[in-house]
């Protein structure tokens, strides 16, 4: 039997996609909610603002996303996405292979799904990853300043580096699960290795663990920062009231004199 090939393509569009609405039209399977565009194609949605797209025509694309972004919530500017060409090939190992295709024994809605996880993660995965990348260049400039002595004036924007940094973890570790296994390789033993080993391909916890350090040390520095600010200023009032002291002394000793 000759091999089949399958486009799929990831997006991440923003922080959450409200999927009530979806499951009402109708879906062939749950976690993802999986629906089927088409005559061959699916889509698999996912609840924290990433869907998968498999053997779609570029006009179903982009009329699918347009569809979707009504259900986004905080729709990213840009949105992230990975591709990936499937090779469906009963007679090969599943991995991903020497071209960078992924080698499946069946396009099964359950390996599919599988697939769809590890794609959808690793497309949030690499949105965060650029966005701390950012926050390490505005960091690089708050040491700048520290060597040169801190402002006050750059506490706002210290404050939202770090309101980016605990965001970025809230959505990696509370909505998406990155290290998480999905339900569906729970009881079944050939999804849960394929899970695995695409999940290794992938570097899903590697990266995770990378993202997780680099926002620790996002975090760290502007609180460091934040906290010479708010000492600076508190030595700044202690000088104030010393010279106010200071003051009084003098008047109550010139008064006193004259």
């Amino acid at each position: 039997m000759s091999e089949q090939t399958l486009q799929v393509r990831a997006w991440f569009l923003g922080a959450r996609i409200d999927v009530r609405d979806l499951e009402r039209r109708g879906s062939i399977a749950l976690g993802p909610l999986t629906m089927l565009i088409g005559q061959h194609g699916y889509s698999m949605i996912f609840r924290f603002g990433a869907v998968v797209l498999f053997g779609l025509t570029p006009a179903e694309e982009s009329d699918l996303i347009r569809s979707l972004m009504a259900s986004v919530h905080a729709p990213v500017a840009e949105p992230e996405r990975e591709e990936v060409e499937i090779i469906v090939d009963a007679d090969r190992p599943e991995r991903i292979d020497a071209d960078g295709r992924l080698v499946l024994h069946e396009a099964s809605i359950g390996r599919l799904q599988v697939v769809a996880n590890v794609l959808a993660k690793s497309c949030v995965l690499a949105f965060y990853e650029k966005s701390v990348a950012d926050a390490f260049d505005r960091i690089e400039q708050l040491i700048d300043h520290l060597r040169q002595g801190v402002s006050p004036r750059r506490g706002k924007e210290v404050i939202n580096v770090i309101g980016n940094a605990l965001m970025i973890l809230t959505r990696t570790v509370g909505r998406v699960e990155v290290t998480e296994k999905p339900e569906i390789t729970w009881d079944q033993f050939e999804l849960d290795r394929l899970y695995g080993r695409l999940a290794t391909e992938y570097e899903l916890r590697d990266r995770d663990l990378a993202l997780s350090r680099k926002l620790e040390l996002v975090s760290r520095t502007a609180e460091t920062y934040l906290e010479l600010v708010n000492h600076r200023q508190a030595l700044r009032v202690e000088w104030y009231i010393v010279i106010l002291i200071v003051v009084e002394i003098i008047l109550n000793l010139y008064g006193k004199l004259s």
